[in-house]
């Protein structure tokens, strides 16, 4: 099969294999939990599997720096690429994974000895409703992931850039290795041994091990490759510009994350550990669908920032057009498929427990509706990045997933329950989506892009 280049002409057909890799290496990430939730649900208590979902809000925010580096670098160093600065654009790569690696070292150290601290806040907000069990679960978890956490951003970080290497099908390699081993060391230490929360989180980072240092000698040996680590040359500027453009990355996973953590207190007040579990399913469940959108965007961003720095205005707007097709598609069929599988979908996790079952089912139900729209501002966010417009990018990731989900998650329920809790997401979503297409449509000018069709600007 013919190598697909970041200089190609890209149809449909061209863009589903350049993107493939790339989602299929976020829907490995997204395994890593979902194997998590079954073995802690399944074979470690009820207080094992709330415990990891109060705490891994936590673990993301800190994870997400890496994933900021590396989207943000990754726009940059293509950009710089599609201006045949080849030189720059390895510079510029290794600097930024220097500083990624450094930043998740000092990270860990410091969160590693907050982390109970952190537990008792957010379960403190309503004690009849948990437990000291479920703390300690947290607790374990999250140190032993804090230890390694530098792994968890590393992974994230090159993810970004095997798309730009245009090898992306050894970036799933890698994943899918990870993966398995993953899932291998959760069946022994957590279905077979019992270590619980333990068990679960050194599985984890086994696997991530193998994501990190595995692309980490590719890029440094390997001489035939597009980018190499090697000599950086530092510049604060490089620097500054990788955190700008990866800034909506960042904010949107943490805001994710705050959004969890208010789901959680919600979810407390209303119902119990009951509804924390019930949420950390639909987390699971949505960390695949979302894994779609999030593996298509990181797949194209390097053409869009390759083509923009190249100023290729035609091939930019083709992409930019197809790549919005792409995703309303997406949405309408994950959409359906998660309303079909909501049942079965939490049997997974709660086929032992038939209130867990129903809640989620019915929540799964209700959530399923974001897919259809989610898609537009995931991709319109990763688009202004690509840009190197870290600004507008930043915009439409808060307005996604901080300001709408907050009004709405704080408001709906004192209107309809629990089921507003659910709700709310939906709402977020669509809110999100109609300003990400009014504001994609009023910048088309700036960066020169077009997404009019040739046959409509051909009659006017």
């Amino acid at each position: 099969m013919t190598k697909i280049h970041l200089s190609d002409h890209f149809t449909y057909k061209k863009i589903l294999r350049f993107t493939i890799s790339p989602i299929l290496m976020m829907f490995i990430t997204s395994i890593y939990w979902i194997v998590d939730g079954f073995f802690l649900s399944n074979y470690a208590s009820s207080s094992a599997f709330a415990g990891v979902n109060l705490i891994f809000p936590i673990i993301m925010i800190v994870a997400c720096v890496g994933f900021m580096f590396g989207a943000g670098g990754a726009a940059l160093v293509s950009k710089y690429l599609g201006e045949k600065k080849k030189e720059k654009a390895n510079k510029t790569f290794s600097l930024i994974t220097y500083t990624t690696l450094i930043s998740g070292l000092v990270l860990g150290l410091v969160f590693f000895f907050t982390i109970r601290p952190i537990a008792q806040g957010f379960a403190g907000i309503n004690s009849v409703n948990t437990s000291k069990e479920m703390i300690d679960n947290a607790e374990i978890y999250g140190r032993i992931m804090m230890a390694g956490v530098v792994l968890f951003m590393m992974q994230g970080y090159f993810h970004c850039f095997f798309s730009v290497n245009e090898t992306s099908s050894l970036g799933f390699v890698f994943s899918l290795s990870s993966g398995l081993v993953n899932m291998f060391l959760d069946y022994i230490l957590v279905g077979l041994c019992g270590f619980g929360a333990a068990g679960a989180a050194f599985a984890s980072l086994a696997g991530m091990f193998i994501s990190t240092v595995g692309p980490m000698l590719y890029f440094f040996f390997r001489k035939k490759n597009l980018i190499r680590l090697g000599k950086a040359e530092f510049d604060i500027k490089d620097i500054f510009k990788s955190i700008t453009n990866g800034s909506s990355e960042f904010v949107g996973n943490v805001s994710s994350s705050l959004i969890s953590i208010l789901f959680n207190m919600q979810l407390l007040k209303y119902i119990g550990e009951v509804g924390v579990s019930a949420y950390g399913i639909i987390g699971y469940v949505c960390f695949i669908f979302f894994s779609v959108y999030s593996g298509f965007s990181m797949g194209i961003s390097p053409v869009i920032a390759y083509n923009f720095g190249a100023k290729n205005k035609p091939e930019l707007s083709n992409v930019i057009k197809r790549s919005f097709d792409i995703v309303a598609v997406s949405g309408i069929l994950m959409t359906t498929l998660s309303i079909v599988l909501a049942r079965p979908l939490s049997m997974i996790f709660a086929n032992n427990y038939p209130e867990l079952l129903d809640l989620s089912t019915r929540a799964m139900m209700i959530y399923s509706v974001c897919y259809f729209v989610a898609g537009f501002s995931m991709f319109g966010s990763a688009l202004f990045t690509a840009l190197n417009n870290g600004v507008i990018s930043a915009i439409i990731s808060i307005c996604r997933t901080l300001v709408y989900q907050v009004v709405a998650v704080m408001t709906l329920p004192l209107i309809m329950g629990v089921d507003g809790i659910w709700l709310s997401i939906v709402i977020a979503e669509t809110l999100s989506a109609i300003q990400t297409l009014i504001i994609t449509f009023k910048n088309q000018k700036k960066y020169g892009y077009s997404l009019v069709p040739k046959w409509r600007e051909q009659s006017n």
